[in-house]
């Protein structure tokens, strides 16, 4: 009796664990693992006979309860803490005419935190915009390519967790359906709405889950909403990314807001970047493309974090035309946009930095300054290959001053390079001159300056008088902890 007892509690326990196993994914929870003295226990005791037990439906043994998905519920994880190079306090960037703003969970891959953005404009709102040159680019990024060519914005949806790259129609529909339902809500043609998504590639977008989410997110959009926006496209960002500005066209005063997600995959061509800027300028969509375009040279394209271009990277801008009026602008040359080109550069190169600041594992801020090349092309190429070096990342990230790993970059870049008239400084200290040591070279000086969160190196190749800036960060352990688990 005793056994036939322990064979009915056994039937029982596999039925519960049945239930648990045709449960709806987002109700699972995970069994308790049993501990190895238990598992001993249990294995020591006579076996039942197989005649007093009734066989458990399913077949598989509890024991293989398969993971859900990581798409559908991947386990909730800690916040990753916020990182030492992030600003001390973010900008409070003012309402804008003609734009609202919301953000809500759809559940595509988080838990507990926003992942969806909807971004209303107002009728005759311009658009321009710059996108990956990835050739594995996104469904999102498909469309907007198609879309730009309209000129015209007014709705942008955004959703993190999940990029919606490399998942063939089942991607585009997602895209398609998305527009769709996002048109439906704001009363515009789907042409008008552009998309954009960031997370892991390679896993279908639920798209259902995305749409279901649009209309409420719709009946709570505002005007000041930016940094609940700005967190709600966020990934393995440990902090929102906002900038802002006011510029003057003619005697008019008009603002620039800006927000941006990134942190890793980051490189020239745009990165696994986001950036979405809006003004209240009046400003043709042709005229606004050559703006953005002149932009990201020395803004997005100027920044690296890994090397790695994404397949998603988008950078959008917005003019809804509902600001402070002025007399019509035709070209992109006129004088009177000096103020609002140099303040839209301001905003664009302080997103990316804030990109760099936020680089996955990061701890110092890298700008590398490459003069005495013979073209800019040449001088960007040869800074890069500094930026890019594992090696001087990792000297960097350990406060060494090894600026012999900094030789060797300029030679791998391919560029004209006089050796016997480089010159390397760090922090203006000069540790190289004329292909050598610098005679005055102070280890320990060079050594306290490394200790500190923003490095600078100026690199001379010596033939020519073309220049070119770009940053980077460190490379960390913390880089590879963060990738490493992205998707488990």
């Amino acid at each position: 009796m005793a056994a036939k007892a322990k064979g009915k509690q056994k039937v029982k326990a596999a039925k519960k664990a049945a239930k648990a196993l045709a449960a709806p994914v987002r109700k699972a929870k995970a069994l308790p693992k049993p501990s190895a003295a238990k598992v001993a226990q249990k294995s020591a005791k006579p076996p039942v006979k197989p005649a007093s037990v009734k066989p458990a439906r399913p077949k598989a043994p509890v024991k293989a309860i398969p993971q859900a998905p990581a798409v559908s519920t991947p386990k909730p994880k800690a916040p990753l803490p916020v990182s030492p190079l992030a600003p001390a306090k973010f900008a409070q960037l003012p309402p804008l005419s003609g734009v609202r703003l919301g953000s809500g969970q759809a559940g595509i891959r988080y838990q507990g935190r926003t992942d969806v953005l909807l971004v209303v404009l107002s009728p005759g709102t311009t658009v321009g915009g710059a996108l990956t040159v990835s050739k594995t680019a996104s469904a999102p990024v498909e469309w907007c390519k198609a879309n730009l060519a309209g000129g015209s914005g007014r709705v942008l949806v955004v959703n993190s967790g999940n990029a919606n790259a490399f998942t063939g129609q089942a991607g585009r529909d997602a895209v398609r359906k998305t527009a769709e339902s996002a048109a439906a809500l704001v009363g515009c043609k789907p042409n008008e709405v552009f998309i954009a998504s960031t997370g892991v590639i390679g896993e279908p977008l639920p798209a259902d889950r995305l749409v279901a989410a649009l209309p409420e997110v719709h009946e709570n959009t505002s005007a000041a909403g930016w940094r609940d926006a700005a967190n709600a496209i966020m990934t393995t960002d440990t902090f929102p990314k906002l900038a802002t500005a006011v510029a003057r066209i003619d005697e008019a005063r008009v603002t620039i807001n800006g927000i941006a997600k990134g942190s890793g995959m980051i490189a020239p061509d745009l990165a696994t970047m986001l950036a979405f800027i809006f003004t209240d300028a009046t400003l043709p969509s042709d005229v606004l493309q050559q703006l953005v375009s002149a932009g990201v040279r020395d803004s997005f394209n100027a920044i690296t974090v890994d090397s790695d271009t994404s397949t998603s990277d988008t950078v959008l801008a917005f003019a809804t035309g509902k600001g402070a009026s002025y007399a019509p602008i035709t070209k992109a040359a006129d004088k009177r946009l000096d103020d609002f080109r140099l303040k839209l550069n301001q905003v664009m190169q302080d997103l990316a930095l804030q990109v760099v600041r936020d680089g996955e594992g990061a701890t110092k801020l890298i700008s590398v300054a490459v003069t005495g090349a013979e073209t800019a092309k040449a001088a960007r190429t040869i800074a890069m290959a500094i930026a890019n070096s594992p090696l001087v990342k990792t000297a960097i990230a350990g406060g060494d001053a090894n600026w012999g790993r900094v030789v060797m970059a300029v030679g791998k870049a391919g560029e004209a390079a006089d050796r016997d008239k480089l010159s390397i400084k760090f922090g203006g200290r000069k540790v190289a001159a004329n292909g050598a040591r610098d005679p005055g070279y102070s280890e320990a000086d060079v050594s306290a300056y490394m200790q500190g969160q923003t490095i600078d190196i100026e690199v001379d190749v010596g033939v020519g008088k073309a220049g070119a800036k770009v940053w980077t960060c460190d490379l960390t352990h913390g880089y590879i902890s963060i990738n490493g688990d992205y998707r488990s």
